[in-house]
């Protein structure tokens, strides 16, 4: 929520809007998808897939790229709303979008709610503030046009900032919406040209990018999405119980043990044998509830998120049955269920 603590510390004040967002956005349907389609919706069983050269990369990005462009460039010139005078108008900012999209594709830049809503909403912002000022006129215009592209761009960067969707190339189609002749006589064409364009080249990178590497990272948040829903709770349990059925498979549990020693020390153990189940289920046959793990996010004691470099000490507890991270620290799939996994052996 915002934090408000009057105009003497008007420089703590935070407004965070996936804490409203992400109880209403509907849990991740991917991973039960048929497993092809899901592969190519950025899907993975653990374990992860294996890092790939930087040459290889390159490869990738340069075909994506060259399919993505020529994807939108084909199509939209066949929209006759897209072109003017009968020739295509060409956004430049898919350009440095492909790039994005097809190289650092695991930047939080790149990802789908980012890409797609970042330039819708950079280039309302583009259009609404070109029309506002042609109101002055097309030669008062061309004097303020300074003033015009300058207030476009921050304002859709702006709006990026708030929403959560920010991507770099989106402040160009904002500019361009402004000082670009073309990209003015379209009017409010462009925002449609923009969407036809995005999801274009949405679906060439998902494509193209999940051959030999995986995209997206995550789809609207890397954070846990849905609680407001009734059906959540289940989701979350059927989803676990599905995630620790492949962790605990041979190869899958290797897999994590050297993925957890990678990155800081972390070892599980190999699955437990019939006879070690059976001894831990007489064990814990007292318990009134079947054993689960309870995954809690923590804040400071003042009610704030704990950021980084704050004199409070963020800390990861875990417990036999729960786990408690600080509401600021994001977690990945695969590092939930290593802690998770821990706290189940305590």
């Amino acid at each position: 929520m915002p934090i408000w603590h009057g105009a003497a510390s008007a420089a703590n004040w935070e407004f965070d809007i996936d804490q409203y967002l992400n109880p209403l956005i509907p849990p991740s349907a991917v991973p039960w998808l048929p497993a092809p389609l899901a592969h190519f919706c950025g899907y993975r069983r653990p374990p992860s897939p294996r890092p790939i050269g930087n040459l290889i990369i390159i490869l990738w990005a340069f075909l994506g790229v060259f399919c993505g462009v020529s994807l939108v460039l084909v199509v939209t010139a066949h929209i006759p709303a897209f072109c003017l005078d009968g020739a295509p108008v060409v956004i430049g900012s898919f350009g440095a979008a492909a790039v994005l999209e097809f190289y650092a594709i695991e930047s939080p830049l790149a990802q789908p709610r980012s890409v797609f809503f970042g330039k819708v909403f950079s280039s309302i912002v583009g259009v609404a503030v070109t029309k506002l000022f042609l109101l002055a006129g097309p030669d008062r215009f061309n004097q303020l046009q300074w003033l015009a592209g300058s207030i476009a761009c921050a304002a859709a960067t702006a709006v990026m900032a708030i929403t959560g969707t920010v991507n770099p190339p989106s402040g160009a189609t904002a500019l361009i919406a402004v000082t670009d002749e073309g990209i003015r006589a379209i009017g409010w064409y462009l925002v449609p040209s923009i969407m036809v364009g995005t999801i274009l080249m949405q679906a060439a990178a998902l494509l193209i990018n999940n051959i030999q590497r995986q995209y997206p990272v995550y789809w609207w948040t890397p954070e846990e999405t849905g609680q407001a829903w009734p059906c959540h709770r289940r989701w979350r349990e059927q989803h676990d119980k599905k995630q620790r059925q492949h962790r605990h498979s041979s190869g899958d549990a290797a897999s994590l043990e050297e993925e957890g020693a990678a990155g800081g020390g972390v070892h599980l153990e190999k699955p437990p044998s019939r006879g070690d189940e059976a001894g831990r289920a007489e064990e814990e046959s007292d318990e009134p509830e079947p054993w689960r793990v309870t995954f809690t996010r923590t804040r400071s004691e003042t009610g704030r998120t704990l950021r980084m470099g704050s004199h409070e000490q963020a800390q990861v507890i875990i417990t036999r049955g729960r786990v408690s991270v600080p509401d600021s620290m994001y977690l990945r799939p695969e590092e939930r269920l290593i802690l998770e996994g821990l706290s189940e052996r305590l």
